[in-house]
């Protein structure tokens, strides 16, 4: 297929037409670009939430596209398919969707790729030029403003919510009537499941939502088996991106900066600080520590110290996926065990807080080693919350008090040097970038495990990280990267200029959905290549 002319009209709307892949012209991609005069859209909408609310509704309508064509008998190669990227719950700027200024003339863009039926010219025409423009002028005709202002109305609350965390000593807020467990595909809330109430002495009341209000510092949520804390854990965990009506955790809102930690065992760490938890390693320095293969405790004391590196605020953690003698060690043990290296999370938890102002929300069920130095302890009782914060103090009361610990300190700051840091594997000249849907990302000749990193949306955005990765690769200069600089800068054009600045259609592996990470995924994977010199800053170095 030869692109001569990229651009067809149909009515006003406009039909960019690209290859997706230089190897696969037969799924060319198809920029849609609908004036917003004919949606009676404003041009002062945002550029996340419109696009958003678009991209779901043209869902649907790809759906009747592609029921239209269906032949059970043969393969979407042999018989042709249009592809759109279904999005999750999660409100997130995407190329899939977005706003794009043309000589001054405003558009909402919606991209697809569409799978040309093998030899059969006629039906990719009429695939083309008749069914896809008729289905979008459907489009444009069913657009709901009304839900869209619905949709804007959200958010408003949304980012209420958010600005109110930010200045008033709270890390998180879970609304009354939310549904935290969800469905089996986890497409939304479980049906039947019991609605969100607050306990009525930790309730707030925001803008007039009420819930349940999480203050900075430490909270233990508890409860018994199949009580519902690791639903709630996981629900706080999604709350750091707003979610579409219906989610059932549209009002569960939490501090953007917070990341989920759990022991990692085998991930590759480069010369980082785990001092504050692992006072000596044998046969190597516990201040630049560095393995190709992590235990438990050192992975996930690792993870903690990078994701405050990060500027990480709240740090989400569920005992049961933790190293246990990473989390706690009880009198007994410390009176038998004389000489040990690990000084566990209880006795660094209240210090992380008070020292570098990082909150934590721990999912505990099987120890009371953290009541003592716990601000607020909620119990849930068959997903019914209730604050035991007194009770459980009083339990703790004829505790022996813990013998004080010196002081550590928390700042650290690297950069890399760039002598292996490509996309290009050592002696070839040819670039290699994959995604596995197995749990792995391949750039040059690092291979990284991504299974640890839980706060990950979607595929999609998996290959933005990949693809950012890769362009501050091929573009440094530099000997020495400073990463948060760098990335940041990255994102920031991502944001302003669109996501899909950083895609290329070198690599055929690749779908072509993109959705924009936050800072603290990206410096995860690159934390977790394994050919990479990591070099600690001294203060005077800090940019």
């Amino acid at each position: 297929m030869i692109y001569e002319d990229p651009i067809y009209w149909n009515n006003d709307v406009a039909y960019y037409i690209e290859p997706t892949h230089k190897l696969t012209l037969d799924k060319p991609c198809i920029t849609i670009k609908i004036p917003f005069d004919r949606l009676c859209l404003d041009e002062q909408m945002g550029q996340v939430v419109l696009p958003d609310f678009a991209l779901r509704e043209w869902v649907d309508h790809m759906e009747v596209l592609n029921k239209s064509i269906y032949n059970r008998s043969r393969t979407d190669k042999e018989n042709g398919a249009f592809y759109c990227f279904h999005p999750t719950n999660a409100v997130l700027q995407r190329n899939a969707s977005y706003v794009e200024v043309i000589s001054e003339k405003w558009y909402i863009c919606l991209m697809i790729t569409v799978q040309l039926p093998f030899k059969n010219n006629n039906k990719a025409m009429r695939m083309l030029c008749k069914m896809l423009p008729k289905e979008v002028e459907k489009f444009i005709a069913k657009f709901d403003l009304n839900k869209l202002k619905a949709a804007y109305e959200l958010v408003k609350n949304q980012t209420m919510i958010r600005e109110w965390l930010k200045s008033s000593g709270y890390c998180a807020f879970i609304g009354n009537g939310s549904i935290l467990p969800k469905n089996k595909d986890n497409s939304g809330p479980l049906e039947g499941a019991l609605p969100f109430t607050s306990p009525e002495d930790v309730e707030v009341e925001i803008g007039g939502l009420r819930g349940m209000g999480i203050k900075q510092g430490v909270t233990v949520i508890t409860g018994g088996g199949y009580s519902g804390k690791s639903t709630m854990l996981d629900a706080l965990d999604s709350g750091i991106y707003n979610h579409i009506m219906g989610d059932g955790r549209e009002f569960v809102i939490t501090d953007q900066s917070a990341m989920e930690i759990a022991a990692e065992e085998g991930r590759s760490i480069k010369n980082i600080n785990i001092t504050p938890f692992i006072k000596w390693v044998p046969n190597s320095s516990a201040e630049q520590f560095s393995t190709d293969f992590a235990s438990g405790s050192t992975s996930q004391a690792a993870n903690i110290m990078e994701a405050i590196n990060f500027g990480c605020k709240l740090l989400l953690i569920d005992e049961d996926r933790s190293a246990t003698n990473f989390m706690i060690q009880d009198s007994k043990m410390r009176s038998l065990i004389k000489h040990e290296p690990i000084t566990p999370f209880t006795e660094r938890v209240r210090e992380l807080y008070e020292a570098v102002g990082v909150s934590s929300v721990l999912v505990i069920g099987g120890s009371g080693e953290f009541l003592s130095v716990a601000d607020q302890i909620i119990l849930m009782d068959n997903f019914v919350p209730k604050n035991v914060t007194q009770e459980a103090k009083d339990l703790c009361k004829h505790d022996k008090p813990r013998e004080p610990i010196a002081h550590t300190k928390w700042e650290i700051d690297r950069n890399i040097t760039t002598d292996h840091f490509s996309s290009y594997p050592q002696g070839s000249g040819t670039e290699k970038l994959i995604v596995s849907p197995m749990g792995y990302m391949v750039i040059g000749d690092e291979q990284i495990d991504i299974r640890g990193l839980y706060n990950i949306t979607s595929h999609a955005q998996l290959a933005a990280i990949a693809f950012l990765i890769r362009k501050i690769a091929i573009s440094n200069q530099d000997h020495h990267i400073f990463l948060h600089e760098k990335i940041k800068k990255a994102l920031e054009d991502m944001e302003r200029e669109g996501v899909d600045r950083v895609f290329s259609s070198f690599f055929p592996g690749f779908e072509r959905w993109l959705e924009l990470p936050r800072i603290n995924e990206v410096l995860s994977v690159i934390n977790r290549m394994k050919q990479l010199d990591f070099i600690q800053l001294e203060p005077s170095e800090h940019r």
